[in-house]
């Protein structure tokens, strides 16, 4: 008898050498083998033939605010997993704030682990928090296994998850790179922001105002400057401006360890279509032209940006008001990330491939899961999502699973349909149909 248990088979497998018809051997969880497409199947192995439709390795997103505990109204663990597992995501990495109590000690930690331990559908990891006055809980929350730490350079629009300004932000960035730990941070300059005309109200317009591009450079430009002081490791969070790119790339030639993600939001939607009062539109950096996401595009092909992350950030319907300057800014995004990119990707000559090493390869490399995820290579996690990537669906926001249904895309017409969901070799989702959770819970030593 063969150790392997399952088989599968299809005519387009994406793999780190490109994307080739091929035979999948799984055992106990883990890929033994990618063979020929022809190859026979070991005695007592299951065959799942795929036929034409695409298996490609899970999505890593490492930008979720799942709120959970403390605003589960907003979202859950329950709900936030089933939706990325609908939506072809098998690990997510939490961000630190919008759940009572933030990720901000190990005993936060703690107790947010428990919330999530029975009730994960995917792999779920953390990020810690880096706050004012938390310089002394960031090594220790390190040696607990958080992936890296978060901290705004701007208000985070909730009290107990204050920013840092610059001397706070060199504290906290030379603790963590005495560890050589990952400093993920939101850039906005709150100086820019402030002297930003503030108008409110259900313009549009005036919203984008209130959120300029010299707010994201500025700050940019001060992260950069610290981390090239302490050849310390930082990541740009959900880059809206393209202003920023000529920095970055002069940065990165400069030898500072930075890198960048950037969101499905800032490459499939515009300014210019976003309809006034519409504030599930609003996100903090906001939206923006047509011709800054052309530069956002290009700076994805040439490896600028790194990756793209979802920023999944929702909150109960009635926060969502008509009036940009209180509605809540968040967009949510899980379930949809995968078909909205390759929507807009193939309409701009992407493969999937691409896809695939920005949703999927260098996400679990960002945060060193890269031995475990993010390629169907042998002793990879047999992790996949079985892609459909010519058949559509209009997106009806009530067949979400997220829980609350607010959603940018609703109406949109998307690319690609993920037809199953598989985790260390266990189909958790298809056509709808989920399983007991399975998912287990990640330390950045895992």
């Amino acid at each position: 008898m063969s150790d392997a248990e399952l088989v599968l088979r299809s005519t387009r497998v994406i793999t780190p050498e490109g994307t080739r018809a091929a035979t999948v051997t799984v055992a106990g969880g883990t890929i033994t083998a990618v063979g020929p497409h022809d190859a026979p199947v070991p005695e007592g192995a299951r065959l799942e033939d795929l036929g034409d439709h695409v298996l490609l390795p899970g999505l890593v997103d490492t930008h979720v605010h799942v709120n959970d505990p403390g605003r589960t109204e907003w979202e859950g663990f329950w709900t936030a997993t089933r939706a990325a597992a609908a939506g072809g995501i098998t690990t997510l990495v939490d961000m630190p704030l919008n759940s009572l109590p933030p990720t901000t000690t190990v005993e936060n930690l703690h107790v947010k682990q428990k919330v999530a331990a029975d009730k994960a559908h995917i792999d779920v990891g953390f990020w810690g928090g880096a706050l004012p006055g938390n310089v002394k809980d960031l090594r220790p929350l390190h040696d607990a296994g958080v992936f890296g730490f978060k901290c705004f350079l701007s208000p985070s629009g909730v009290d107990e998850f204050p920013h840092l300004d610059q001397e706070q932000l060199a504290r906290s960035l030379a603790e963590i790179a005495a560890f050589d730990g990952l400093l993920i941070v939101h850039a906005e300059d709150p100086h820019h922001l402030a002297a930003a005309p503030q108008h409110g109200g259900p313009r549009y317009a005036d919203f984008l105002a209130s959120r300029p591009r010299d707010a994201e450079d500025t700050a940019i430009a001060h992260l950069v400057a610290q981390a090239k002081r302490l050849n310390a490791r930082v990541h740009i969070l959900h880059l809206s401006s393209s202003d920023a790119l000529p920095l970055i790339r002069e940065a990165r030639a400069e030898g500072v360890r930075v890198t960048v993600e950037t969101c499905p939001h800032y490459l499939t939607l515009t300014a210019e279509e976003v309809p006034d009062g519409a504030s599930e539109f609003k996100c903090c950096p906001p939206i923006r032209e047509a011709a800054n996401q052309d530069l956002l595009w290009q700076a994805l092909a040439d490896g600028t940006i790194d990756c793209v992350v979802t920023d999944h950030s929702p909150s109960t319907a009635d926060l969502k008001t008509d009036d940009f300057a209180t509605a809540w800014g968040g967009i949510s995004g899980l379930q949809l990330s995968l078909a909205a990119v390759w929507t807009e990707a193939r309409r701009r000559g992407h493969g999937l491939e691409d896809v695939v090493r920005w949703m999927s390869a260098r996400t679990a490399e960002l945060v060193g899961l890269d031995d475990r995820k993010g390629a169907i290579a042998p002793g990879r996690d047999a992790d996949f999502a079985v892609l459909a990537p010519d058949e559509t669906f209009t997106v009806d926001p009530a067949a979400l699973q997220h829980r609350n249904r607010v959603t940018a895309y609703a109406g949109r017409t998307l690319y690609g349909v993920v037809k199953s969901t598989w985790l260390r070799g266990e189909r958790i989702v298809a056509d709808g149909e989920f399983t007991a959770p399975k998912g287990r819970l990640l330390t950045r030593t895992h």
